[in-house]
């Protein structure tokens, strides 16, 4: 089956096919309307006189000069409120584009450092999700993440403030991960914290290969012990690593936008996400920091199809990979690929 000819038509047809997203930091989905509003709610004031001006500053050479802009904004979120309307505003744009779950990182760090407790982190980030899981039937979990450029000691004090939370958002809080500037701080840092993670019972991802090396995938599976490696396109990098993924299935939280405006790719078309789908690895599709990278998740799957030509069943592949690589219970897994089935069909 040929793809719609024209993007309108190829958006609304993906549209119409359930997918899960699987690595989106809620942080990152703050668009600059809705930073200037929390801004004037807060009584606080931005580096940037108005809406177009932080728009301008979103050329990025790297990944630290993203996270430094990153981290700006993020200090407008300081109330429950704010964290709820901001995952409010993400969730309406994620079922728009046919996601039916997400599993979404933030970064309590971010945020206690300036004094906000992390209590209050939890509690805005959960009423939307569950409000959105009642009135839309959009489920959900949350992936706490740890700073990778702080020290294990802070990332274990920080699981250990969330753990009296677990049991008031066991229906969310499903797992950690791991974020922030891959440079100089390999997975092998954390490996108490997450050694820890582990016997608590949490599912454990990590970022590793998207500017860090190889080599940094391989520690987060063998000492860190994740189920899904977040990025991981210079896996390709390491021919037998590369394999091992394919055999064990490992999935790859590709984010094509975010690597092209970060500059892990001088152009889309160069991008390894369909090679490494062909060679059979579990690529799936995300969108990572939409409001940033300037596309959320069907922007990405709209210009990952045109770039690299995906076909139409490869699409469907990225979009059943994307369930089959969520936490969720085996039986709503087969719930929602039958649905994609179902309507790949009546497409």
């Amino acid at each position: 089956m040929t793809l719609p000819a024209h993007d309108t038509d190829l958006r609304h047809w993906l549209r119409k096919l359930p997918k899960a997203e699987l690595h989106v930091h809620i942080e990152g989905t703050l668009e600059p309307e809705l930073m200037f509003d929390l801004a004037r709610r807060n009584g606080l004031s931005l580096p940037w006189p108005d809406v177009q001006a932080v728009r301008n500053a979103y050329r990025f050479t790297d990944l630290q000069s993203f996270l430094d802009l990153y981290y700006a904004g993020a200090g407008v979120l300081c109330t429950e409120q704010d964290f709820h309307d901001l995952a409010m505003a993400w969730l309406q744009r994620a079922r728009a584009d046919g996601v039916v779950h997400a599993e979404i990182m933030f970064d309590p760090q971010t945020h206690t450092s300036r004094g906000i407790p992390i209590k209050v982190v939890f509690a805005g980030l959960a009423s939307a999700l569950r409000q959105a899981r009642q009135d839309w039937g959009l489920s959900s979990g949350l992936l706490l993440s740890f700073l990778r450029h702080l020290s294990e000691r802070e990332a274990m004090d920080t699981l250990e403030a969330a753990l009296p939370l677990r049991e008031a958002y066991q229906d969310l809080w499903i797992g950690v991960g791991l974020d922030s500037a891959e440079r100089d701080n390999p997975p092998e840092k954390f490996a108490r914290v997450f050694t820890r993670c582990g016997e608590l019972g949490f599912h454990r991802v990590a970022h590793a290969g998207e500017e860090g090396p190889a080599g940094y995938v391989r520690q987060a599976l063998e000492i860190l012990n994740v189920e899904r490696i977040d990025h991981g396109v210079r896996s390709s990098e390491d021919p037998e690593l590369l394999q091992e993924l394919i055999h064990r299935q490992i999935p790859l939280t590709v984010c094509p936008l975010s690597n092209l405006k970060l500059g892990v790719v001088e152009r889309l078309e160069d991008h390894n996400l369909a090679r490494m789908l062909r060679a059979g690895a579990c690529i799936t599709l995300n969108s990572d920091d939409p409001a940033y990278f300037g596309g959320y998740l069907l922007d990405n799957y709209v210009a990952a199809a045109r770039a690299l030509e995906l076909s139409h069943d490869e699409l469907v592949t990225l979009m059943a990979n994307s369930l089959r690589a969520s936490f969720l219970p085996a039986a709503d897994k087969s719930r929602l690929l039958d649905q994609l089935a179902a309507r790949v069909g009546q497409a």
